[in-house]
């Protein structure tokens, strides 16, 4: 009866352990003391506020014990079976056995707290502000410093969720829908870091590109988007040194492309009609040239010239000045080619930039009435295609494997396949070069039409 009464007890929750411990003294069923003080205390721990004072009549030994763990995370290991049943049981009565278990997990409990009382010191955070010694920058490059120009971006999946352009300011947040980031955490990081928001997950933070920043800066009309400022620029066959007409600047994405490509040996003047478009240029070149210089501790190129007013009627603006070539993003561009074409180099190029084909019929129109020596050598629509290509995954995750075709006369012979049997990743063999199958396809958000391009050249006639 004893025995069966020590395992019911062994199930019972503390509460209940006590009113049948108030039970048993009130009927006097039970007589060994030792037996009642260790259901007084079973199931409670250090840390309990209403232990009774006489639980300290109980051995030592039959008080349960606690890990350095369990109390550092708030709650206690879990007792087996037998350790409940042995901590009911006087001592005496306690088998080999269950000594040499406790002695056991005594030896594991004081491993975790050696172990755990390395961790702190092993596992320093970094100073805000720093980076690892192993992180080496690029030569030029510098670590990231408040006023520059970042780029955050975050994929999941290997899809990208978000992507912000923002300027780096001491005080301020980087908000998002994935958490958020202190500025003063990204300052003196090294380009590329990834750096996680306050809800955990990881954002990427690296400098823009220049093709990047035309595309996120602030801007009131359209851009001339990237692809078609590089065809641009090869229709122009743009080189360092060269005197460039930009007329229409717009955003200024343009003028960028252009300082880029000509140097600090050549210069560019910009022509903008607009006064909201001319300062919005402007204030996007300088944007630029800022970061710039906190980004290499050089000073980008000031060879850009940007003029409000109107091309058709600058002639006092463009005269005595020769032009290597002319870029024009504008309406009706036919009207300003007659005050162009006589400071344009021979030989040289006037790229266009229309945004339809009726604006292209109109510009051709325009030059068969005219007599501008211009010919025009090629009309373009500059198309990229963006594609997806990848490693052939499993539904579990795992990588699929290259199979040999199987000749007839080995059809009887069955050899197991990687998809009879389930895959872990865990444990998945590593796959050897050229052993894992791709697929590519197409993107399925592609950019659509921008701009139709139209190349024309000076002639002597």
């Amino acid at each position: 009866m004893t025995v069966s009464l020590h395992l019911g007890l062994s199930f019972m929750t503390r509460k209940f352990a006590k009113a049948c411990v108030t039970c048993l003294e009130r009927h006097n069923v039970v007589r060994n003391k030792q037996f009642l003080c260790a259901l007084r205390n079973f199931g409670t721990g250090p840390n309990d506020s209403d232990r009774d004072d006489s639980s300290s009549d109980a051995p030592a030994s039959t008080i349960p014990q606690f890990s350095r763990r369990a109390s550092l995370f708030g709650r206690r290991r879990p007792l087996s079976p037998l350790e409940r049943v042995s901590q009911l049981l006087p001592e005496d009565r306690l088998s080999q056995e269950v000594w040499a278990l406790r002695d056991t997990r005594n030896t594991e409990e004081e491993q975790d707290s050696q172990s755990l009382g390395k961790e702190p010191e092993e596992t320093t955070e970094e100073p805000q502000g720093s980076f690892a010694p192993h992180h080496v920058c690029v030569p030029g490059e510098r670590p990231i410093r408040f006023g520059e120009t970042l780029l955050a971006e975050f994929s999941r999946k290997r899809r990208l969720e978000f992507r912000k352009m923002f300027q780096l300011k001491e005080g301020l947040k980087l908000h998002s829908n994935w958490g958020l980031i202190a500025h003063k955490d990204m300052e003196g990081r090294p380009a590329g870091s990834i750096i996680r928001t306050s809800m955990g997950n990881p954002i990427v933070i690296r400098r823009p590109s220049l093709d990047e920043f035309t595309l996120f800066m602030k801007r009131g009309p359209a851009i001339a988007y990237p692809k078609d400022a590089s065809a641009m620029l090869t229709m122009m066959d743009v080189t360092e040194g060269d005197c460039v007409l930009e007329s229409g600047s717009g955003s200024g994405a343009m003028s960028l492309f252009l300082s880029r490509a000509v140097g600090h040996k050549g210069s560019v003047l910009s022509v903008e009609i607009r006064e909201d478009h001319h300062r919005c240029s402007v204030l996007n070149y300088q944007r630029w040239r800022s970061s710039w210089s906190l980004r290499r501790g050089e000073e980008w190129p000031d060879n850009v010239q940007f003029h409000h007013g109107d091309l058709i009627s600058a002639r006092p603006l463009l005269e005595g000045r020769g032009f290597n070539s002319v870029a024009l993003d504008m309406v009706n561009p036919h009207l300003a080619l007659p005050a162009v074409v006589p400071h344009l180099h021979p030989g040289s190029v006037c790229a266009v930039y229309q945004a339809n084909i009726t604006q292209v019929i109109d510009l051709m129109e325009g030059l068969r009435c005219s007599a501008l020596p211009l010919v025009c050598e090629r009309i373009v629509e500059v198309q990229y295609r963006d594609w997806l290509v990848g490693p052939s995954l499993k539904k579990d995750g795992t990588f699929n494997k290259r199979k040999a075709p199987r000749e007839d006369d080995d059809d009887d012979k069955y050899e197991p396949s990687e998809g009879d049997t389930k895959g872990d990743l865990n444990f998945q063999d590593p796959v050897a070069f050229g052993a894992v199958p791709y697929i590519a396809r197409p993107h399925p958000e592609q950019t659509g039409h921008t701009a139709f391009l139209v190349k024309l050249r000076k002639i002597l006639k």
